[in-house]
């Protein structure tokens, strides 16, 4: 641990043998000679964060038919109803590099691979070619402060999925990020390689004391219990709960992970399942949300790409009673039963996205919440599936970026209005100020609360 006789460090670690657990924001970090309002700024660090959901929406219930203040979402978007202050919808956002201006990788692959870099994906003989991501380059800003430039999730991948048709596709339809223009960073699908990226130091043991680790542990907070013993002894009672409730969540946490790697090896060998990946889809949403408010509350990052699955995904949800694969429902040619089955998938999604919504907002540090102090894109890379309309994309944000967005409201720009000017918008927020990003045409006007 970090101490001083003035405050409690921000970069303050519980360490223990391969393990290093930062702490949330608590009041003993703030330097007692200085200023509320200087300490706010100086601890509320803005995240952005983009939770992509695969084949498009069912318009029909997305759209609201007025713009202005919120008021009755439509039906898709009612679970964030408890929660419309705090949302803002956005229309007529446009990815004119989305559509098939070249063959590409097929629409899907290009809808997903345009959705971050706002450029045109290209296939070559031999090599894929897309372009920086702007949540990269935000990275390459922030994480100059963070232990994590991002984090990349998601919950599947096309070649478990036994439905990736290339290399070529897969690379688009499984990844948001992308490094450079040949580099994607795939997303981290198994919830124990997240926990352990988050809070183990594993690279830097022996091999004999990572067998020791992984032969006893029991829980992290074990190896950590003399470090926040001694950290204990020195917070006042408001800390002290709020970091009980920290290391509580963490806790949770690793059960929700024990649980899943139980019933994982009760599966029958021969089925094509990642070990350690829940079988139920709202378990693993929530399991690696959970993780990722707890990356948002240590400030391990302040960039977060989420692709809930992947694009084109024939992925069935049989715990709603939906036996059809997602993808060809979207091609439903307008009939009514298939579409009111896409309807109830975006439902779902929805559904679980709200409760990430209500959790963040639930957890307070300097400047109001962490959703307050979060930008969190929920949208797609085409409106209408069964078309493959790639304008008027359905886009909301949760949270209002520190001091950026004024949510509760629907705007609606100007028709084909570039997703990019919303992306550099996004990025002036985070302190990565540049002219230009993909095929912007300028920043969009009417986010701000100025």
């Amino acid at each position: 641990m970090i101490l001083t006789g003035r405050a409690l460090h921000r970069r303050t670690f519980l360490k223990g043998i391969g393990t290093a657990v930062a702490l949330p924001f608590l009041d003993a970090m703030l330097p007692a000679a200085a200023s509320a309002q200087s300490a706010t700024r100086a601890a509320r660090p803005v995240r952005m964060a983009f939770v992509y959901v695969p084949n498009g929406i069912d318009m029909r219930h997305w759209n609201p038919s007025y713009e202005g203040e919120l008021s009755e979402l439509p039906r898709t978007l009612k679970p964030l109803e408890p929660f419309k202050k705090d949302i803002t919808l956005l229309g007529n956002l446009t990815h004119n590099t989305g559509r098939a201006l070249l063959d590409g990788a097929g629409d899907h692959g290009r809808c997903a691979g345009s959705y971050l870099t706002g450029v045109q994906v290209k296939k070559t003989v031999v090599d894929i070619k897309a372009s920086v991501s702007c949540d990269q380059l935000v990275a390459n800003e922030t994480g100059k402060r963070t232990r994590f430039p991002s984090i990349e999730v998601g919950l599947e991948d096309a070649r478990q999925a036994g439905d990736c048709d290339s290399g070529y596709s897969c690379a688009y339809t499984n990844n948001l990020a992308w490094r450079n223009e040949t580099q994607p960073l795939p997303p981290i699908l198994d919830p124990r390689t997240l926990f352990d990226r988050l809070f183990g130091e594993d690279a830097a043991l022996s091999p004999e004391a990572r067998v020791q680790k992984n032969k006893y542990r029991k829980s992290i907070l074990d190896f950590i219990s003399e470090d926040t013993r001694s950290l204990q002894s020195t917070l006042g009672p408001s800390d002290k709960r709020k970091l009980d409730q920290y290391l509580g969540s963490i806790r949770d946490i690793e059960l929700q992970i024990e649980k899943a790697e139980k019933d994982s090896s009760q599966i029958d060998p021969r089925m094509e399942r990642p070990y350690g990946i829940p079988q139920d889809f709202a378990e693993h949403f929530k399991l690696m949300t959970d993780m990722l408010t707890v990356a948002f509350q240590a400030d391990l990052t302040r960039v977060v790409t989420f692709l809930v699955t992947r694009e084109g995904t024939s992925r069935a949800y049989r715990e709603i009673g939906i036996s059809d694969g997602h993808h060809p429902l979207t091609h439903h040619r307008n009939q009514i039963e298939l579409m009111d089955k896409v309807a109830e998938i975006n439902l779902y999604h929805v559904k679980q996205f709200a409760k990430w919504v209500e959790t963040l907002g639930s957890l307070q540090e300097p400047g109001g919440s962490i959703l307050d102090n979060s930008m969190i894109v929920y949208g797609a890379g085409l409106s209408d599936g069964n078309a493959h309309l790639h304008h008027d994309l359905p886009t909301l944000i949760a949270g209002r970026g520190g001091s950026c967005i004024k949510p509760g409201r629907r705007i609606v720009f100007r028709k084909e209005t570039p997703m990019c000017n919303l992306f550099l918008t996004m990025m002036d927020c985070m302190g990565c100020r540049m002219e230009y990003f993909g095929d912007s045409t300028g920043h969009l006007t009417g986010l701000d609360l100025a």
